[in-house]
């Protein structure tokens, strides 16, 4: 009894009681009523929980989409399939549509009517039909006796068999995914729409202001916003685009909220975040910190600098470089805040503490011992085993295969090679293979600029030449290396001169009538099976032995956890499936004597103005009507013109987009970002600084309709009003709600 107070006080001082705060969990919505929905009605919720989450009826989940995959999130905000999400997610479809003549990115982009709507080729729009938990039927095929191969093996042909029946005679889409490292498992059906189109965005100056110099920061002022259409079949069902395509009817769309937001206010977000990793153990956080996030970083600051120089001296280049640049960017500096923010917060040490009391629980607890006592000195095993081959790894994906895009686009032509390889060519599965590469050669091809590339090429080979231990460097390299006597804007001018793959012209060539010899010897194909045969297999048995060991050791410890925590609340990582988080509407302080108010207004955008800096332009149609103050009925009751706005929800990747919900089911605003003081927020969650930020709705109708002109949006959407009447507003210059003032004042 003792110990179990020495362990809970000891909680309680590593701040380990967040588990038990409504604002920290991504949640399984099915399991809302009975996990949660006591505390949400504590905060304020007016729904029930059948509102939120319901197979038989419509709820809230059928507003909820994601797209591509899980890549962003949406919400449908119409009865006519309208869906807002964020201008980032939007970028690459803003992108694709952009032309030196409409450049859309600089400009924005509105759809007057239905036919001005653009395809946003490649997006995908998916709703939830039902989750179901289906551990007992893979667990009961499963024992200790398995090894882990074995077990994957078995998982993996259950969860085929579950996946099968869950959608025969339909046209779902099914997978299995794991939970809770390996311990449950559950079931996702989907329906997923294939015509996407773009129907509005306002200019970069507005949807991505601030640029990498506000990303992840408080205050903010971005109208981080974009407006797409999902289209069905006149079926009702998914379909190709067509011009004979009819707005989506949705099950469920969001009534927009015209009251605004206030301190302490309830807000709930439901998206589909991409990955979190909170049950890290010490041993992975320090291999983050010591290895792998500095590599990433100095990778890509190389890669970021040398793209910059040549979109800044070309428009052609920014707009087919613009995607690209801002996904590149967006990680590095998450990482760059994300190791700054485990040493500030002393992750480390909390992991550290973690374990030791899971350890004294062991000890004390022979039986316990027996089932759990290899987790962790299996994950400190792994990772010392890990640990050698993880900057080689690092160094691999980010320079070699992905930063050097002439590596990668060969790469895709492997499938060519096996087709062309095979005793007896399939004639027709060849003519298959090639139609798919011609698309993909066309794709490579609209946005791409051989002499970036061929300098981003040189430049990390080089430093992958440097810093990557010979042993782990493929042959084909060193020997080109070797060749260019160390010169890499050689080796890149001869690689790119030798290569089909460095124009279209040459790439559609080939394909007219592809030979197995003149694809084996490009010099960019040899180099791209070389790295990917390294990443594969050069660091040995080793490295797979390794990986099969942290595994078990994760599973075991996880397990373990919740066996010894069983008061816990515990919520799994997010992997890409349908959550929900619950809050508020929050401030914070995010150092000593610094207080950051939980709200920023148009004012604040004005004090950033600099025309000369391309990341703080204004345009001059939004400075008018702020002049005017010319803000209709988006105003606050306050008068002023809110921007952006913060809560405690628990979110990360892939929440980008995810509709921020008041009590009542209305929409509030849109979630596009986190704060930098919690970039540690994916492995260990801060109670006290974790913030969310996001767009304020009535911003984003102000934009659509007083900047835009294009008020046939808003006339399409569900307005609630429940608002105070508006105050005159305050004159330019005399509010200071967006600067960080001392705690005291």
């Amino acid at each position: 009894m003792i110990k179990k107070k020495v362990i809970a006080l000891a909680l309680l001082m590593l701040g380990a009681h967040t588990w038990l705060k409504a604002d920290e969990g991504m949640w399984l919505p099915m399991f809302i009523k009975r996990l949660n929905y006591e505390d949400m009605q504590q905060k304020g919720l007016q729904l029930t929980a059948d509102e939120i989450y319901s197979v038989n009826h419509s709820s809230l989940k059928d507003a909820i989409v994601m797209l591509s995959g899980g890549s962003c999130t949406a919400e449908i905000i119409s009865k006519e399939g309208l869906a807002l999400t964020n201008h980032h997610c939007a970028f690459g479809a803003i992108q694709q549509n952009s032309t030196t003549d409409h450049d859309y990115l600089l400009d924005g982009f509105w759809a007057m009517n239905r036919e001005q709507e653009l395809p946003a080729e490649g997006m995908t729009a998916s709703f939830l039909v039902r989750m179901e938990n289906v551990t007992e039927a893979i667990n009961s095929q499963l024992n200790d006796d398995l090894s882990e191969m074995e077990r994957y093996q078995i998982i993996a042909k259950v969860s085929d068999s579950i996946e099968n029946a869950a959608i025969a005679d339909t046209h779902y889409e099914a997978n299995v995914k794991s939970f809770f490292e390996g311990n449950e498992f559950y079931l996702f059906v989907y329906e997923t729409f294939t015509d996407v189109r773009l129907v509005g965005a306002p200019p970069s100056s507005i949807g991505k202001y601030g640029g990498d110099t506000d990303n992840w920061m408080w205050p903010r002022h971005t109208g981080d916003f974009s407006l797409l259409r999902v289209y069905t079949g006149p079926d009702g069902k998914p379909a190709p685009y067509s011009e004979n395509n009819i707005p989506l009817q949705p099950k469920h769309h969001l009534p927009v909220s015209m009251e605004g937001v206030a301190k302490e206010d309830f807000a709930m977000v439901m998206g589909y975040p991409g990955s979190t990793d909170r049950y890290l153990t010490s041993f992975g956080v320090k291999q983050e910190l010591d290895i792998h996030q500095p590599s990433v970083v100095k990778i890509r600051t190389k890669r970021l600098e040398l793209m910059k120089e040549d979109m800044d001296a070309s428009q052609a280049v920014r707009i087919k470089y613009a995607s690209k640049y801002a996904s590149v960017a967006n990680y590095w500096k998450y990482f760059i805040g994300q190791s700054e923010q485990l040493r500030n917060n002393k992750v480390y040490e909390r992991k550290l503490a973690e374990e030791k009391m899971f350890s004294d629980w062991l000890n004390e607890n022979p039986d316990k011992k027996a089932k759990y006592g290899d987790a962790l000195p299996l994950i400190s095993s792994a990772y010392q085993e890990l640990d050698k081959y993880n900057k080689a790894q690092t160094y691999l994906i980010e320079s070699a295969l992905v930063g050097s895009e002439i590596s990668l686009f060969a790469y895709r032509f492997s499938g060519l090679e096996r087709v062309l390889s095979a005793e007896e060519p399939n004639a027709e599965r060849l003519a298959a293979t090639i139609s798919g590469l011609e698309g993909t050669t066309a794709n490579h091809f609209k946005d791409y600029n051989l002499p970036t590339d061929k300098k981003v090429t040189a430049a990390l080979f080089q430093l992958f030449s440097e810093d990557v231990k010979e042993e782990y460097q493929p042959e084909v390299f060193k020997e080109m290396v070797k060749k260019n006597k160390g010169d890499f804007s050689k080796l890149a001018e001869k690689l790119f001169d030798k290569s089909i793959f460095a124009t279209k012209e040459s790439v559609t060539e080939f394909l007219k009538d592809p030979d197995l010899k003149t694809l084996q010897k490009d010099p960019a194909y040899q180099l791209a099976q070389g790295f990917i045969s390294t990443y594969r297999t050069g660091f040995g048995d080793g490295m797979q032995t390794a990986q099969i060991d942290l595994a078990k050791g994760n599973r075991l410890f996880v397990a373990g956890l919740r066996e010894m925590q069983q008061d816990r609340k515990f919520y799994p990582n997010a992997n890409s499936t349908m959550r929900l988080t619950y809050g508020t509407v929050e401030d914070y302080y995010p150092r000593d004597a610094v207080h950051y108010n939980y709200y920023t207004t148009l004012e604040g955008v004005m004090q950033k103005k600099d025309n000369d800096d391309p990341e703080f332009v204004v345009p001059d149609k939004l400075v008018e009507l702020y002049m005017q103050k010319d803000y209709g009925k988006y105003a606050d009751k306050d008068g002023t013109m809110h921007v952006c706005f913060l809560t405690n929800n628990d979110i990360t990747g892939g929440n980008s987009g995810s509709p921020v919900i008041n009590a009542k089911g209305e929409l509030i605003g849109a979630a596009f970002d986190g704060n930098w003081e919690a970039m540690s927020g994916d492995i260990a969650f801060e109670t006290e600084k974790q913030r969310t930020i996001v767009v304020d709705i009535r911003y984003v109708l102000f934009i659509i309709d007083k900047y835009a002109g294009a008020k046939h949006l808003v006339d399409e959407m569900t307005l609630a009003y429940n608002k105070p009447e508006v105050k005159k507003a305050a004159p330019a210059g005399v509010e200071t709600n967006d600067k960080a003032v001392p705690a005291s004042k």
